[in-house]
């Protein structure tokens, strides 16, 4: 059985919109897309491509894929890892409005929380999520993931979409990795470790 992992860049207030340039989510006139470009550097990138070496399948949010979508079909390079992997493997796509996507591999997934235990179920590795805010924050009411891999840049914002949201489940998290770029991007990954725990001091 796979797992579902999710991989996303944060800033330090959680914000995970747009991070890669203004147009790729400018929705409730966010104004600060593009905010890790001034610090992703190479170490960042064998991060990234490490963690699509693992990958058996994606499960995107419709948003992300039409991202990937408009860019990655078009890297032919053969020694490109992560376009390589994008092409190459399945797409589950889940949307509400739109079930014919145009990329090889890519499939429609109208209910995510009833279809990923089928999902998982098919494959022997990882189902990956990448971004994807809304997907996300569903995958997270229904405590569906398995691991959190979250690369959190030196920066503070105060608006825009988080990963966490008001639903999500109340869970401990154990650390399994962490790591700091000289850019200052911290890399941490969490797996679920069972209901969340309080107490007094």
């Amino acid at each position: 059985m796979a797992e579902l992992t999710i991989t996303t860049f944060l800033t330090v207030d959680g914000v995970m919109q747009a991070p890669g340039g203004p147009a790729e989510d400018p929705s409730g006139g966010f104004p600060y897309g593009g905010w890790l470009v001034p610090f992703f550097d190479e170490e960042d990138g064998r991060i990234i491509s490490d963690i699509f070496s693992r990958a058996d399948a994606f499960l995107l949010g419709r948003t992300t894929y039409d991202i990937f979508a408009s860019y990655w079909p078009n890297i032919t390079d053969p020694n490109d890892l992560v376009a390589g992997k994008l092409n190459a493997l399945p797409k589950f796509v889940a949307s509400r409005s739109q079930s014919v996507f145009g990329w090889g591999g890519s499939v429609h997934v109208r209910d995510v929380v009833k279809e990923v235990p089928g999902l998982k179920n098919r494959f022997s590795g990882e189902l990956q999520v990448h971004g994807s805010c809304g997907l996300a924050q569903t995958l997270i009411e229904n405590d569906l993931i398995d691991e959190y891999r979250l690369l959190t840049f030196p920066v503070v914002i105060g608006t825009g979409k988080r990963l966490f949201g008001a639903g999500a489940v109340p869970t401990t998290l154990k650390l399994v990795r962490s790591s700091t770029t000289a850019s200052g991007v911290v890399f941490n990954v969490y797996r679920r470790a069972g209901a969340l725990k309080t107490g007094s001091m």
